[in-house]
């Protein structure tokens, strides 16, 4: 600051030589006017030149206006009688100053606003080819660094400086190092001596840039986070004017721009990526499991074939239900991957019927007890007849499903339980075991596609996490809600969806 104040100084004083130089000029010439014998006017022009010439050589409009004053107190000083005084003898001259300082003082001020205008242009014209330049030397970076690298250079050269560039990652933290420009030729990466700290100060930011030990950091601000700093020398910053800083901000927008328009790039091609794998995996799914059915059906039939023809003593007979269980196994896997893929591609269509609620319920208990002969399943259900819109085949695999999962977690001696209610217009579907439970790591995720439990027991369990996805997407497809939790006061899991009763959906019950 100190040498910013040295320097308004020297140019206040250069100012007024050259105001005090070019009033003396005039008067010169006045005299040698005045010994040629021109008239008065003439010597009055000569002063309006100087005031002229005045705004010309000096910035703003103090100059002029002190130079007319000067100028007609020196006219009357030297030219006027009585002379050498400034008394006046002839009160007409009170008009000619009058009208002389008036004049003046309007030319000057013209002139100045004239210079000042041409300046503004100047500056502008010199920011929109500095935002050219940078612009378009941005569309042909390749990442975010090279965005960097060019800001840096181009922020240099303009400016006179050695600046910087720290680049954010996508999670809105600092990098570890960042860009210098040396030289017009040579960029360097140093290296950040605390980026939490140095997060910290940009988060409670609370004007245009942050002040450290050796830069001032303005912020580079994308659509929806922080993108980088732009880093500038103290001793540079504390001498920037407002041009200067106004043509900075406009460079880090231009920058920000870049930075944004190259993420959304990666972005959408990793979204594309991400899609043309999702349809590859979905058409790979879809014609393993089209093949697959047949031959497992044949294969289930067969194994039921040979249990009847077996005696249950006969070691064949654990052998043809050890294959009846696994064909089983596989052509349930086989159907929730069908229905991923339905799901997936937007054909599943759902038609609601009225239906009874219990109907659908015994359905699913019958399916699972065929499979797993040993449980014993225990149903509650209203007495009176419930009638809910549903497609049935569809919320019976829901049932299936989260049945399948609760044997897989309880022991042939637990208990399992389904429970069916109406509450506020809505049915309520509960299925509960007496399991293990969920553990609490697993919780957020059990409606994840492919997730399983990371538990030991759920390790000899053969799972690949599409059974909870697949009734999260039926259960919404109906307008309802589904959530997992552990049972209250007492071991195991329990799963609740909620459907809508007469389509009514305005409210949830309590």
């Amino acid at each position: 600051m100190k040498s910013l104040k040295n320097k308004d100084f020297k140019e206040i004083i250069r100012y007024i030589l050259i105001t005090t130089v070019i009033i003396a000029a005039a008067t010169g010439i006045g005299w040698i006017f005045l010994m040629i014998g021109f008239p008065e006017t003439n010597i009055v022009i000569v002063y309006l030149l100087s005031i002229l010439i005045t705004a010309l050589f000096t910035r703003g409009y103090t100059y002029g206006i002190v130079a007319a004053v000067a100028a007609t107190c020196t006219f009357n000083y030297f030219f006027t009688d009585p002379y050498y005084t400034l008394s006046v003898s002839d009160p007409t001259y009170f008009i000619t100053f009058g009208i002389m300082t008036i004049t003046a003082i309007i030319t000057s001020t013209l002139t100045s606003k004239v210079k000042q205008n041409a300046v503004e242009a100047q500056e502008k014209e010199a920011e929109t080819s500095a935002l050219f330049h940078l612009t378009n030397r941005l569309t042909d970076a390749a990442d975010i660094s090279d965005i960097a690298g060019i800001t840096t250079e181009t922020i240099s050269g303009i400016m006179n400086c050695r600046a910087a560039c720290l680049c954010f990652d996508e999670s809105g933290q600092p990098e570890q190092s960042f860009i210098q420009q040396l030289s017009s030729t040579k960029q360097v990466r140093r290296k950040v001596d605390d980026t939490t700290e140095l997060k910290h100060r940009i988060e409670g930011l609370r004007s245009g840039y942050a002040i450290d030990c050796e830069f001032y950091d303005w912020p580079i601000y994308g659509r929806e986070s922080i993108l980088g700093l732009l880093r500038i020398p103290k001793e540079n910053a504390v001498s920037m004017g407002e041009p200067q800083k106004r043509l900075l901000r406009s460079m880090i927008e231009s920058t920000a721009l870049a930075m944004d328009r190259f993420r959304s790039a990666r972005q959408q091609q990793e979204s594309r990526e991400e899609t043309i794998q999702e349809r590859y995996r979905s058409n790979l799914l879809r014609a393993i499991s089209h093949d697959l059915r047949t031959p497992l059906s044949g294969i289930m039939g067969t194994s039921e074939i040979l249990m009847d023809m077996t005696e249950p003593q006969d070691p064949r007979y654990n052998l043809a239900e050890g294959i009846h269980k696994d064909a089983d196994w596989l052509h349930s896997l086989v159907e929730n991957i069908l229905s991923l893929t339905r799901l997936q591609d937007g054909r599943l269509t759902i038609t609601k019927q009225l239906e009874a609620a219990e109907e659908v319920v015994g359905g699913a208990v019958s399916h699972i007890l065929k499979r797993y002969p040993e449980y014993e399943i225990t149903v509650d259900v209203p007495e009176e007849v419930l009638l809910v819109p549903m497609d049935a085949k569809l919320i019976q695999q829901v049932l299936i499903n989260l049945l399948d999962n609760a044997i897989k977690h309880t022991p042939p001696t637990g208990e399992i339980k389904i429970t069916v209610s109406l509450e506020n217009n809505f049915a309520v579907f509960s299925v509960a075991d007496s399991g293990c439970g969920i553990a609490a790591s697993d919780l957020p995720n059990i409606f994840q596609m492919f997730y399983t439990t990371h538990s030991g027991k759920a390790d000899s369990q053969r799972s690949v996490g599409l059974g909870l996805p697949i009734c999260e997407a039926i259960i919404k497809a109906h307008e309802g809600t589904i959530e997992g939790h552990n049972r209250a006061g007492r071991a195991g899991a329990e799963f609740i969806f909620i459907l809508p009763k007469e389509g009514h959906n305005h409210a949830e019950p309590e």
